[in-house]
């Protein structure tokens, strides 16, 4: 049992699932949400406040000041906290209640930008609120997780030998893309590992990441309205899109097993689960990241009329790549069988 004298230095790293008894399929999920940031952020924004402490950047009496949809921002409210700093957080609508309240509980002030950028999204807007802020003064400290290297190299360092350890045989590694920290931290550890792992990226329906025409996305947490900075396409060998209503069965399929994450996750199991399908999995060893854990959308993905107001009655109807079925040993309770019947 470990004995911690500070947040940020506590991180089980170890953990995997087997979800083969809920999507039978063949599929290892490692579970990123069991910190006391409740997300993969939490490496992330270690390295970044550390790496910007040796540089000399950070100063007693700076501010921090990151954009974040909302787990950076709570990685970074805990951090500030632990080490004295004051920080800033610039999100958007999108963002759940419960991570902006979790933020401003941990001593954080959160400002939302309400208009859209020029792709009909959000970051843009909140960059350029970053941008003004830093012009405005010299206390703030963007440490700028689109384009800053602690990002990639944290997952490089932590998550990539992690997954090696546990899975020597590696074939599949699936991986969400918002800022790309993740995806090429892994992608480039595995690059240099002693056999060929297939790299596959998982974005959201929407997202302008790999290209593409931006659209509506509810859902915070994967997917960009611009490039990320950080992405080297040539360490990809695959992209899939997942629209936000396979997401959100996704989440369901697992939470009625007991699972419950967070529409990150959703995303890359329900590619996951989609790209297996269609490729021989005899024999292959396969696993996914799940970012975060699903408490903090009980108010939006978890919540029926939220759900129903923006994909109808329908969303949760068995359809779709979440719901594929593949041969298995293992029947899955059908629902009906669940509830006592009048």
């Amino acid at each position: 049992m470990p004995v911690i004298s500070a947040p940020h230095d506590f991180n089980e790293g170890h953990l995997f699932v087997d979800l083969k008894s809920i999507l039978g399929c063949p599929l290892y999920l490692k579970c990123e949400g069991f910190n006391f940031a409740g997300s993969i952020k939490l490496k992330a924004a270690n390295e970044m406040v550390e790496s910007a402490e040796r540089e000399g950047i950070l100063k007693p009496d700076s501010v921090i000041v990151e954009s974040s949809s909302g787990n950076l921002g709570v990685a970074l409210s805990m951090i500030a906290a632990s080490k004295g700093y004051k920080f800033l957080c610039v999100t958007d609508s999108r963002c759940n209640l419960s991570t902006r309240l979790l933020m401003e509980s941990l001593g954080s002030k959160v400002h939302i930008v309400a208009d859209l950028d020029e792709n009909g999204g959000f970051l843009g807007t909140r960059i350029e609120y970053v941008r003004s802020l830093c012009a405005s003064d010299d206390r703030y400290v963007w440490l700028s997780q689109y384009t800053n290297p602690g990002n990639w190299q944290a997952h490089f360092r932590t998550t990539a030998p992690q997954i090696a350890r546990q899975f020597p045989r590696l074939d599949v590694l699936f991986v969400g893309t918002g800022t790309a920290g993740t995806l090429m931290g892994c992608a480039r550890y595995f690059r240099q590992w002693h056999r060929p792992v297939r790299i596959v990226a998982v974005d959201s329906v929407g997202s302008v990441a790999f290209g593409g025409e931006p659209g509506r996305r509810m859902i915070p947490g994967l997917g960009m309205s611009m490039r990320p900075p950080l992405l080297d396409e040539s360490y990809v060998n695959e992209v899939i899109r997942v629209e936000e209503a396979d997401t959100i069965r996704a989440c369901h399929q697992m939470a009625r097993r007991g699972f419950l994450f967070g529409g990150s996750t959703g995303t890359v199991v329900s590619g996951a689960t989609e790209w297996l399908a269609r490729h021989d999995t005899r024999g292959m060893t396969a696993v996914a990241i799940a970012p975060d854990l699903g408490e903090r959308y009980l108010d939006t993905v978890y919540q029926t009329n939220w759900l129903q107001d923006l994909f109808g009655d329908e969303i949760l109807a068995p359809s779709g790549p979440a719901t594929t079925t593949f041969p298995t040993d293992e029947p899955t309770p059908r629902e009906a069988d669940r509830w006592p019947q009048p």
